[in-house]
């Protein structure tokens, strides 16, 4: 175990002055005129999704501003009717994204920081090679194992004709979207906490030892509560990849209404709804309000985790 930095040591002069740079009047100005120029395409999206038909079609989103005329129709259509040919809303498909992001958000979290707890701090043989080991997997991309966890999915895994794993029958279910989320999460998560646990003060940890606590109960009582701005960290960045995802959903969910998500219904309205940009706007809209809200929820836990360990006093 390598030692740590002492808790009191001051930042370093080029810490100083990035802190300097950002907390400085022109600091302040870029990240202003970055928020706004961010912002503007997302107030545009609400606009145009409050607006008839008619105003659509005739005018920009920014004439909101001198003929304010708003309605809220276009959300309940999109919601509960569908419309124009398009047979149902978007609601049980906003279901199934939630029934599919949060389990696959705290999977991967959990055993990550099982995991990231036992290579940091409890020592066995061929910890740091199974460590490098997980960190490696990150360079494999996603496209590459789609194809294999599907035909393991749906058949099994065969050698000549001995049976190694047999069929999984998950189709129709949540399970294969769980686990192909969970599976391709697992590297990074893990990297990323071990990171962070390895960096908690050894006399803590020793202390607990001392006094008798088991890796339990140093994992649940110590350890958990002070990586939560980790944990949160993750998780946001983990949510937001599998509520915005499009790619596993077709592959392991397919299209119908039973699993499929958001993000295939909205990809289908796009060719279904064609010139209604009210439409299509009010579903763009609904599906981002999910992930503001988990973002500005766990916003200070976010930006704890981005700083912690980053610097040490």
């Amino acid at each position: 175990m390598t030692s740590q930095p002492a808790l009191g040591s001051r930042p370093s002069p080029t810490v100083k002055a990035v802190r300097r740079s950002f907390s400085g009047p022109l600091g302040s100005l870029f990240v202003i005129v970055v928020t706004v120029l961010w912002t503007i395409p997302t107030l545009g999206l609400l606009a145009t999704s409050l607006r008839p038909q008619q105003d659509v079609a005739n005018s920009g989103w920014w004439t909101v501003f001198s003929h304010p005329d708003l309605i809220l129709s276009n959300y309940h259509t999109v919601l509960f009717e569908g419309g124009f040919g398009v047979s149902g809303g978007l609601m049980p498909y906003l279901v199934n994204s939630l029934a599919i992001s949060v389990p696959a958000t705290v999977f991967p979290l959990v055993l990550a920081a099982m995991a990231a707890y036992a290579l940091a701090w409890v020592r066995f043989r061929g910890s740091d090679t199974l460590f490098f080991l997980i960190f490696a997997l990150q360079v494999v991309p996603l496209q590459m194992a789609l194809i294999p966890l599907l035909q393991l999915f749906s058949g099994g895994a065969h050698l000549g004709s001995v049976t190694i794993l047999p069929s999984f029958d998950l189709s129709g279910t949540y399970a294969p979207v769980w686990l192909a989320h969970t599976m391709f999460a697992l590297p990074l998560a893990v990297f990323l906490l071990h990171n962070f646990i390895s960096q908690l003060p050894r006399d803590l940890m020793e202390a607990a030892i001392v006094d008798g606590a088991s890796h339990f109960k140093i994992f649940r009582s110590i350890v958990l509560p002070l990586c939560a701005p980790a944990l949160a960290s993750f998780a946001i960045f983990q949510f937001l990849w599998v509520w915005n995802d499009l790619l596993v959903a077709l592959t392991f969910a397919g299209g119908t209404p039973e699993v499929a998500p958001l993000t295939v219904r909205l990809a289908q309205l796009s060719g279904s709804f064609g010139d209604h940009w009210e439409l299509l706007t009010a579903g763009a809209f609904l599906s981002i309000i999910i992930p503001l809200i988990v973002f500005f929820g766990l916003q200070r836990y976010f930006v704890r985790g981005l700083l912690a360990g980053s610097v040490k006093g």
